[in-house]
């Protein structure tokens, strides 16, 4: 039978008699200043403007839920899309009511019912409030303290101890700040035309169906303004939808969110890791197609027969799901969040990745590493981190395309699978390197290339050692030496002819990194001024370039040919060629 799929144009007044839940696979609530003044600013604009007129605020996409609570039957709308504005809305209410004088009795008694139902034994009716936030449980505990209780609203000092609270959860401290940011609005700004223009003229659209999948389809045709649902959004709900234990479904959809909020905007991209380690080939569609298709539905085509056939899951939907996620999770913590210095007895493995984190523009290495830390752990791990590193960035400075860089690390993920240990993944070909063509780049005009920034802050990790910790500066720059466009008056002119010149510019053994933005008429400078004015507070952070400034006092062509063997000498040591 054909589900039905509910439309409605609602306004703000009739909104809030429904009731909503906010469930466990939602993203928290992460309005900041600049979304909620937005909706508030384009209400009082339209009250003000067309006070007779409606405004349409927004959309919202809902799973409809048929529940009986005290023996009585009522209906429950899972939010899918929209939480963030109609959490917004019910903050505000909330904030209405807790201004409204208690001689204005409607007005009260209107927003009073939008927050929730108050209990009646003699009619059988259960207290409910309006919005269930399932997300988390000390979200509730916020709501029922600061907005389900009168006057919560308006214990400014609690609200900006909590939004101001690193530690706190993420939608208890955006809930917190938009409270007493609703506040300071109305202080300004006239809450009874905003009021009464906001539950009477102010509409929304909701679209509903009562299968979940139905739901999801829908969400992801609707273009709504707002914060959408990701992959891992939907992908969390279909593996919540596995676990009948309500308990252990709490938990898992708990850890979820704690990983969510660990890795932020990045989890879509953790995920896309994961979906690698399994599938070991390009990723072809989203990131949600390919967990359902490739992981929990895999199936493989017979060219013979010309048809495809299921083989096992690679992963289980569920709990198993849920712990291999949380497995992973850990290790990216234990290799990213320590310094790890009692593996090598020095600071080797955090500065190797924090070379590749800030020095590679693409970041699909990082599978293999998981994949081989899931499988051995810390045993031979700078070994491999060294040899991951080299491929990696061998495979980006010879100008591999995309598509064969993303299959050459597929290899080396095939490579761990198939070891017994760990010396046969470092000697295996996916890890191989061609020591003449890498040779040959570092050795020509090396300023210009994509990757001149990662060779150069390569270079500054082989000279600054393992016994510290290797920090980079926010604001990393190339500096040429000799300058590109010499004046003709300086002393550059003098010491290189336009031949050396172009032959040494864009050579490494000319380049520095600083940690500012370039400055051209700095730049231009003769050596000693340059010296003094614009690289001495500017290399502090940067080995090579210290190194170079203090062996160099001068800088003509015979300076510019020995740095330039060095630099080649400990680039190629670097990388075992």
């Amino acid at each position: 039978m054909a589900q039905k799929i509910e439309s409605e144009k609602l306004l703000v007044k009739e909104v809030f008699t429904k009731w909503f839940r906010i469930p466990e696979y939602q993203r928290p609530y992460v309005w900041s200043n600049d979304q909620i003044s937005e909706l508030l600013d384009d209400v009082m604009q339209a009250c003000t403007s067309n006070p007779d007129s409606d405004y349409f605020l927004g959309s919202m996409v809902l799973q409809k839920k048929e529940k009986i609570e005290g023996g009585t039957k009522y209906t429950e709308y899972d939010l899918l899309d929209g939480q963030q504005r109609l959490t917004t809305l019910f903050l505000i209410t909330a904030v209405i009511r807790d201004l409204t004088p208690p001689t204005s009795t409607a007005r009260l008694q209107s927003s009073r019912e939008a927050i929730f139902q108050i209990a009646n034994d003699d009619d059988n009716i259960p207290e409910r409030i309006r919005i269930v936030f399932d997300i988390r449980s000390q979200v509730k505990d916020f709501i029922n303290e600061f907005v389900k209780d009168e006057g919560g609203t308006k214990k400014k000092t609690e609200l900006l101890d909590k939004a101001n609270n690193p530690y706190e959860d993420t939608s208890i401290r955006n809930m917190a700040n938009a409270i007493v940011k609703i506040h300071e609005y109305f202080i300004e700004n006239d809450v009874n035309a905003f009021y009464k223009y906001l539950r009477s003229n102010v509409l929304m659209i909701y679209v509903s169906a009562e299968q979940l999948e139905d739901a999801f389809r829908m969400f992801t045709i609707m273009n709504n303004r707002g914060v959408k649902l990701r992959n891992s959004d939907i992908l969390k709900a279909e593996n919540l939808g596995q676990i009948t234990n309500a308990t252990i479904r709490m938990d898992l959809a708990k850890k979820w969110e704690e990983t969510e909020t660990y890795f932020g905007e990045d989890f879509d991209a953790f995920l896309s890791y994961l979906r690698t380690i399994l599938v070991k080939q390009k990723a072809t569609v989203s990131l949600l197609k390919e967990f359902e298709d490739s992981i929990y539905n895999p199936k493989v085509y017979d060219r013979n027969t010309k048809t495809y056939s299921k083989i096992p899951a690679l992963l289980n939907k569920g709990e198993d799901t849920f712990k291999f996620i949380d497995k992973y999770k850990k290790h990216y913590e234990q290799l990213f969040d320590n310094d790890n210095y009692n593996l090598t007895n020095s600071f080797e493995v955090h500065n190797y990745l924090h070379l590749m984190e800030k020095g590679f523009e693409a970041d699909f290495w990082i599978a293999p590493l998981l994949r081989y830390y899931d499988k051995y752990k810390s045993e031979n791990l700078i070994g491999f981190i060294k040899a991951l590193d080299n491929k990696f960035a061998h495979d980006w400075l010879l100008g591999y395309t995309p598509t064969i860089r993303i299959e050459n690390v597929n290899a080396i993920i095939q490579a761990i699978d198939d070891s017994t240990v760990t010396g046969e993944v470092i000697i295996n070909p996916a890890l191989k390197i061609e020591s003449s063509e890498l040779k040959t780049v570092f050795s020509g005009n090396i300023y210009g290339k994509r990757a001149a920034r990662y060779v150069l802050l390569k270079l500054d990790l082989l000279y600054h050692g393992h016994t510290t910790k290797l920090e980079m500066p926010e604001t990393i720059s190339i500096e040429h030496i000799l300058p590109q466009t010499p004046l003709d008056s300086s002393q550059w002119k003098v010491d290189f002819t336009d031949d050396e010149r172009i032959e040494w510019t864009n050579k490494l053994g000319n380049l520095v990194l600083i940690s500012r933005r370039k400055n051209s008429s700095q730049s231009n400078k003769d050596y000693s001024d340059k010296k003094e004015k614009y690289f001495k507070h500017n290399i502090e952070l940067f080995s090579n370039s210290i190194r170079i400034f203090n062996q160099f006092p001068t800088w003509n062509l015979a300076d510019v040919k020995k740095n330039q063997a060095s630099v080649l000498n400990q680039i190629n040591l670097g990388f075992g060629i």
